[in-house]
């Protein structure tokens, strides 16, 4: 999901926060700590960089970017996430009926 939110552009942590619960309809709520954690290992990973900082109200605010890494990685991701809900809704079809 954090993946998904630098998909549209570099964001600072709030953004990445409020972007992930807008774009997952809520189900995602990321705490701050959390966040933090996950954008360290995905920077480890070279999956994301940082895009800039600035100084806003006494505090550093650091910009997050997607890398071209971190766009292929989501790209297949996605493939992967679409094929199997491809499949799971051909299998329902037939025994639910409402899926046309």
């Amino acid at each position: 999901m954090i993946l998904t939110a630098l998909a549209a552009g570099s964001q600072h942590g709030y953004g990445i926060i409020t972007d992930v619960k807008a774009i997952s309809a809520g189900r995602v709520q990321l705490k701050a700590g959390t966040l933090y954690a996950a954008l360290e290992r995905l920077r480890a990973d070279k999956l994301i960089e940082v895009d800039r900082e600035e100084i806003v109200d006494s505090r550093l605010r650091r910009y997050y970017r997607l890398t071209p890494s971190g766009g292929a990685l989501l790209a297949i991701e996605a493939i992967r996430l679409q094929s199997n809900a491809h499949v799971a809704i051909s299998r329902l079809k037939p025994v639910v009926g409402l899926l046309t």
